[in-house]
């Protein structure tokens, strides 16, 4: 076959199988188109049922919802008309309270109105009565103006003279009543602030007399101690100023001094120099030296021990020391010392009571008789000599003015300086605190050791035998024994024209030269 006809069969084929795809295609297309159409009506009737469904069911759930909607719409019907129920009680409550009040009212406005009218009716009456009143003074005034033969005027001057003159005597009476209950008050507080001050310090007191006692092992040491042809006696007495009186009291001698420091020395020295046995001069001068350094340090711990005792700090050693020489210082019999503590407790519970400085006062009380403790050393007021040590020390200008007016040299300043000279005068107004027989004694020979050191060339000055006898130690070097004759006159002299004393005093004026040398 040529190839036209082979491409021609070919074609043929190719257009024959093209017709029978077509042909297949078409039947295909036909036949997936009818099975979509009723894929496609078989899941719209499905949707339709679904959404049959859903609106079945979305009807149910509106009536159920209806439902609940009307049963709450109908409870809150019921709430509603009960509380309305309610409130129209509560209303009615309150129009009938309301009534009943303003019912009460109208009566009570009644009542007013009737005690108005009745006042209006007393007031008229009053009225008619004051236009009476009114018009017979006038007829009376007339008349006393006749009778007086004084002007109304003269009268009003005359009845306010006398009113005024009452009225003065209503106020001078109502002004003393007052003041003598005030006063009562004042004192009755006064008391009960005192009294607790005095329950609450209520220390002891001890009352110093002038003589101690030294107790010996045996009546024989009594010789010993006289020594021979009495040198040891006389060396003891001239040593410390004492008077040591040996009489027939068994096993005891008796040391008498007004000065409490000598006659604390001359016991420590006497006590020692009896337990040692040695007594003779040289030994009785060394243990005087060591008795007095003992007395000395008990004065400085006697100090430390106020401090510590009344919560006081700060103060000056010779303060400290001034104070524990009170220790040795009486005053009408009472010790200094406990004096001293004790008015410092007692103004510090007054100064707590009055909320003042508690401070100042407890300061004050513990120093206000500082000056006691150089009474013999220097003249004056003890108030101002112990104001002008604390302030040459640096205290408180206010402590220096309780220290120098609790006695009233000078005027107080403030209140603690009040507190102090009534807490004073409180620790020595107790019953047995103190005796003006034993204060007039030591004064007087004060008094006489003061005349024996005014004289040129004494050393030391002693009053002995309660006063009645003065020993006066003069240094050999400035008076002859010409010299010492005269002086005992002149000290008489002096005594008879500047002192009062029962009795006669004796002078005894000592001249000595020692010369001492050691044996190597």
């Amino acid at each position: 076959m040529d190839p036209l006809t082979i491409v021609i069969v070919v074609l043929a084929v190719l257009i024959s199988a093209g017709i029978v795809g077509y042909v297949a295609y078409k039947r295909g297309r036909e036949t997936g188109i009818q099975a979509e159409r009723e894929r496609q009506e078989l899941a719209a009737q499905s949707a339709e049922q679904q959404a049959a469904k859903l609106l079945a069911e979305a009807e149910a759930e509106i009536r159920r919802k209806q439902l609940a909607l009307k049963e709450e719409e109908v409870k809150l019907r019921q709430e509603i008309d009960a509380e309305l129920t309610r409130r129209r009680r509560d209303l009615d409550r309150i129009e009938e309270r309301l009534q009943s009040r303003q019912e009460h009212f109208e009566k009570r406005l009644d009542q007013l109105e009737a005690r108005e009218r009745k006042l209006n009716q007393r007031e008229s009456r009053l009225d008619k009565r004051a236009a009476e009143l009114a018009k017979a003074e006038e007829e009376r005034a007339q008349m006393l103006e006749r009778i007086a033969h004084m002007t109304e005027e003269e009268a009003r001057a005359a009845l306010l003279q006398e009113v005024e003159k009452k009225t003065r005597q209503e106020m001078a009476r109502t002004i003393r009543e007052v003041e003598a209950e005030v006063l009562e008050q004042a004192d009755r507080r006064a008391r009960e602030i005192v009294t607790l001050a005095i329950e609450r310090v209520a220390s002891e007191h001890v009352t110093e007399y002038a003589v101690s006692t030294v107790s010996l092992p045996s009546d024989e040491m009594k010789g010993r101690i006289i020594g021979r042809q009495g040198r040891n006696i006389r060396a003891i007495e001239q040593a410390t100023g004492v008077d040591l009186v040996v009489d027939d009291t068994p096993e005891a001698i008796l040391i008498s001094s007004f000065d409490p420091v000598r006659r604390e020395v001359a016991r420590i020295a006497l006590s020692k120099l009896v337990a040692d046995g040695r007594i003779h001069p040289a030994r009785i001068e060394k243990e005087v030296e060591k008795a007095r350094q003992e007395v000395e340090q008990v004065i400085m711990e006697a100090g430390e021990q106020a401090l510590i005792e009344t919560n006081t700090q700060g103060l000056h050693r010779e303060l400290q020391r001034l104070l524990g020489q009170l220790k040795f210082r009486t005053s009408y019999g009472q010790n200094q010392y406990y004096h001293s503590i004790e008015t410092a407790h007692i103004a510090a519970v007054i100064a707590s009571e009055l909320h003042a400085d508690v401070k100042t006062a407890r300061l004050g009380g513990l120093l206000h008789d500082i000056g006691k403790a150089v009474s013999h050393e220097v003249e004056g007021p003890h108030a101002l000599v112990g104001a002008d040590i604390a302030r040459r020390y640096g205290v408180n200008a206010k402590v220096v003015n309780c220290i120098a007016s609790h006695h009233g040299e000078e005027e107080p300043q403030s209140l603690e300086a009040i507190i102090v000279a009534a807490a004073d005068a409180i620790s020595g107004a107790r019953p047995g605190a103190r005796r003006e027989s034993l204060e007039t004694y030591i004064k007087r020979v004060t008094a006489l050791e003061e005349i024996g050191k005014s004289f040129e060339g004494v050393s030391q000055v002693y009053a002995i035998q309660a006063g009645r006898e003065i020993r006066v130690l003069v240094r050999p070097d400035e008076l002859d024994d010409l010299a010492i004759i005269q002086l005992s006159k002149e000290i008489a002299k002096k005594i008879e024209d500047n002192l009062e004393y029962p009795g006669q005093i004796r002078v005894t004026v000592i001249r000595e030269s020692r010369a001492v040398h050691h044996a190597k």
